[in-house]
């Protein structure tokens, strides 16, 4: 095993928290130095808040850690691709690099839709490794949107 994927593998575990919860299960870790510094996950319904991605919370917890809102020699490992906001935390954050376990076609900013980790108009891009372990982050998304499906279908 790379240690890409021991790092990928701490951040589905942190999805199968969010997935315990009945959020969206996305899960990050933030290394530094060869060790995990920070962890996080989708809570946004559990805490009412647009703001609870799992990249923002570990985000704050790193910089809590470290003691520096600069994050430079940190990468970030996040099983799906960062959203708009997500992504413009990490480029503020100045996040050394984002390790994507899969894509989302639909709303990442981290190449599908629009690539703002590494836009030149910044003054930070970020390196991006990705589909590190992209089946498993994909088919436990695709899991949780399936059994939500069936769960809608029941009768009340």
């Amino acid at each position: 095993m790379t240690a890409e994927e021991k790092y990928m593998k701490a951040a589905i575990r942190e999805a199968k928290k969010a997935y315990a919860l009945d959020e969206v299960p996305i899960g990050c870790v933030i290394v530094r130095e060869e060790k995990i510094i920070a962890r996080g996950y989708n809570r946004r319904n559990t805490e009412g808040n647009t703001l609870a991605h799992a990249e923002l919370g570990a985000i704050r917890k790193a910089s809590k850690k470290t003691g520096d809102w600069r994050l430079e020699d940190c990468t970030m490992y996040v099983t799906l691709e960062p959203c708009q906001m997500c992504a413009g935390a990490i480029v503020q954050c100045r996040m050394k690099k984002v390790v994507i376990g899969c894509m989302n076609p639909k709303a990442g900013c981290a190449g599908s839709v629009i690539n703002l980790l590494q836009m030149p108009q910044f003054n930070h891009q970020t390196e991006i490794v990705r589909g590190v372990l992209m089946e498993e982050c994909s088919e436990l998304l695709s899991f949780f949107f399936k059994e939500l499906r069936e769960k809608k279908k029941l009768p009340h």
